[in-house]
């Protein structure tokens, strides 16, 4: 027997005698029930949807006040908190990117809490262009994208107000940094694409009745906007009719100003594609891909030719080039031909880089535009490199590289010479050198092998008494590629483990390993990070008294499924903004996309018992001792609504036996996480390592040597 399975009849016998202290607030259940294909599923807690009410509003501020009353009871969340604000505040940069005469890059001083935008010219100084931190007095209004006219003469801007998917747009005059016009309002899950210097496209929906934080939007449009005119007046290029409704709709313009791309889905997976020749003034927009069941989209033109890149009979992906007169797949030629990694592709200087995901880790090529391998472009070691993209005319690019423990740097690349030098790196108080990064293979339930990044300081010791956190995702094609996280980095410093694996449904190895993990498959995913955990138990780099779980969004949805499923195995549950309630997470926003993934409960009968069996929130089981637990949210998460969270945590904190706590952490004026202050998320991660250390036995920072 596994000692991890004597450790939890262990836990069971403890459960029985020995109950948590804390007087969690009462949460009022309601008779609610739903009916699918004939059975019948309770939802007591239905009113937590209501994320407007003041019902809600007050069960918020109750399960605040006694998380925080736990928190400020550990004595090193404090010296948590000072570590991350020293290790964050050095200065840190983007990768450069050319626009116009200038050449702009993100800068942050240290501890500012958002990044500002600066520019230069060549051997000039560098100026503020744009500073968000100067949106909001108190930090909760985010720049969430910047997209410029060819020339640069021009940009328009997004903005996010307390975290919410909801953007508005600002248009700037380049050269003198004045706002030229009115601001656009209740735009969603949009880019920015201009047709010349006169007006541009974006996408949203007509604004939902009821909460705009939780009600379903389901048709998206694409619009064009004239500058100087008002936005009630801009027109609806596509969507708006039923033979053109689709969840996501987005339009793309060529670099030429020639065509019109534009993008359309009804879930995450798989898009339509269609094209428009805006010289011609009686062309129509006219199919290039009329069906869902690929990813395409048009990575360049050269006159009359399109590049496009696609999954459609190439898992893995692959480069095809096609005539604008005749641009169906029948017509398409292969240009890079699908390869056995996964292919990401930028152009820049009028050729084409392809970083291949080989195990996760980056390999990038050179290609000239008629498919002819130049170079593979050597990088500093082993890890993540993006970028490599630019203008057609210019004669440097810039990539960016990083890995668990490198942070992130910038390089140059002379595409002519294949010549590259490092362009900017942090001074920062953490040395690299003292950290290492092992990638294994573990064997999942099925026999599957998963590939695992395990980062700890070297010299560590496998005493099964190692801190650790396993991290996870598994969903929506996504892939964790290796990256520097100042959070992490002080979990290391800490003696910590920080262990990644590239589970299934991710996007590590193609369609076929992201199918893997959707709908009835999904089990996969769980099984995947549940033998993550045992494989770093039988290794002795940790043992389940020592083993935190975290994941965010469809990672919560991991973390949850598999503290329900394995609660003996992980001493610690970090669900973060997860997607929890399975058979309703559809009904909020635009959640019905992700349907591809989860599939719904009205599907079909065997789809619903299949959510049914993993669904967090209907699996939480009475009189079992769970995992020591901190949910964490947003209030004004309106990607995966806060409702997730709220109904999990009072069915947990209602069912919980033993002593391990069960919290909820509610950031408030937050959404899902892009656009979060640096203030505040230095406190979040304090309090979750606080947290997690203290759960797991420790009185004392590890780093101190001192074990409770």
């Amino acid at each position: 027997m596994r000692p991890y399975l004597l450790l939890m009849f262990a836990a069971l016998i403890t459960s029985c005698a020995k109950k948590s202290s804390i007087m969690y607030p009462e949460t009022k259940k309601e008779v609610v029930v739903d009916s699918f294909f004939g059975t019948t599923v309770e939802d007591p807690y239905r009113w937590l949807e209501d994320d407007r009410s003041e019902e809600t509003e007050d069960w918020v501020k109750r399960q605040n006040a006694v998380t925080f009353d736990y928190l400020a009871k550990i004595e090193y969340r404090a010296d948590l908190k000072q570590s991350l604000t020293k290790l964050w505040n050095y200065e840190k940069r983007s990768t450069p990117f050319v626009e116009g005469d200038f050449t702009y890059f993100y800068k942050n001083d240290g501890l500012q809490n958002h990044y500002v935008l600066y520019r230069q010219k060549e051997d000039g100084a560098a100026e503020v262009f744009l500073d968000p931190n100067s949106f909001s007095e108190d930090g909760t209004t985010s720049l969430a994208g910047v997209r410029f006219t060819k020339d640069g003469s021009r940009l328009a801007y997004l903005i996010s107000e307390g975290g919410s998917d909801w953007r508005k747009i600002i248009v700037m005059d380049a050269a003198s940094k004045t706002i030229i016009e009115d601001t656009l309002t209740n735009v969603k899950f949009s880019s920015v694409s201009w047709r010349g210097n006169k007006g541009f496209y974006y996408s949203s929906y007509d604004k939902p009745e009821g909460s705009e934080l939780s009600a379903k939007t389901d048709q998206h449009k694409l619009y064009y906007h004239k500058l100087g005119t008002a936005q009630a007046d801009d027109k609806v290029v596509f969507g708006g009719i039923s033979t053109q409704k689709h969840r996501y709709i987005g339009g793309y313009v060529s670099d030429d100003q020639r065509y019109l791309f534009i993008s359309a889905s009804n879930t995450t997976s798989g898009n339509k594609l269609f094209m428009l020749d805006l010289k011609n003034p009686k062309a129509n927009i006219k199919p290039i891909v009329d069906h869902e069941d690929s990813d395409t989209y048009v990575l360049d033109t050269e006159g009359d030719k399109l590049f496009l890149v696609t999954n459609l009979n190439a898992p893995n992906k692959k480069v095809v080039v096609a005539k604008a007169k005749s641009p169906t797949p029948e017509n398409w030629a292969d240009l890079i031909p699908e390869k056995e990694n996964v292919l990401s592709i930028s152009s820049g200087s009028s050729y084409f880089f392809a970083e291949y995901m080989v195990d996760a880790l980056s390999k990038v090529f050179q290609y000239t535009y008629d498919g002819t391998l130049v170079r593979e472009i050597k990088l500093p070691a082993a890890g993540s490199a993006s970028g490599f993209s630019g203008k057609e005319d210019q004669e440097i690019l810039y990539y960016n590289f990083s890995n668990y423990h490198t942070p992130s740097s910038s390089f140059t690349l002379d595409p002519k010479t294949g010549k590259t030098k490092q362009y900017w790196r942090p001074d920062i108080a953490f040395n690299p050198d003292e950290f290492e990064s092992k990638q294994i293979f573990y064997t999942s339930k099925d026999g599957t092998k998963v590939p695992m990044m395990i980062t700890y300081k070297k010299g560590l010791e496998l005493t099964a008494k190692n801190p650790t956190i396993l991290y996870g995702y598994g969903g929506f094609n996504i892939s964790l590629t290796p990256s520097f996280s100042i959070t992490n980095a002080v979990w290391l410093m800490q003696g910590g483990i920080y262990a990644v694996p590239n589970l299934r449904g991710g996007g590590e190895y193609g369609k076929a390993w992201h199918d893997a993990g959707t709908q009835m498959e999904k089990q996969n995913v769980f099984d995947d990070f549940i033998a993550a955990a045992e494989y770093l138990i039988d290794e002795k780099y940790t043992s389940p008294e020592y083993l935190a779980i975290r994941g965010g969004s469809n990672g919560g949805l991991l973390v949850g499924a598999c503290m329900t499923q394995r609660p003996e195995l992980f001493k610690v549950a970090l669900p973060a903004v997860g997607v929890l309630d399975m058979l309703r997470y559809h009904t909020f926003t635009a959640g019905a996309g992700w349907s591809y993934d989860y599939g719904t409960a009205e599907q079909s009968k065997e789809m619903f018992a299949y959510l049914k069996g993993y669904s967090p929130v209907h699996n939480v089981v009475t009189n079992t001792a769970y995992p020591a637990t901190l949910i964490t949210t947003g209030d004004h998460d309106d990607r995966v609504v806060p409702a997730h969270s709220f109904k999990f945590a009072a069915e947990l904190q209602a069912k919980q036996a033993g002593a391990n706590p069960v919290l909820i952490r509610i950031e408030t004026d937050a959404g899902h996480g892009a656009g979060t202050p640096v203030d505040k998320t230095i406190e979040q991660y304090a309090d979750i390592f606080a947290f997690t250390l203290y759960n797991m036995g420790y009185k004392v920072l590890p780093n101190k040597k001192v074990k409770g």
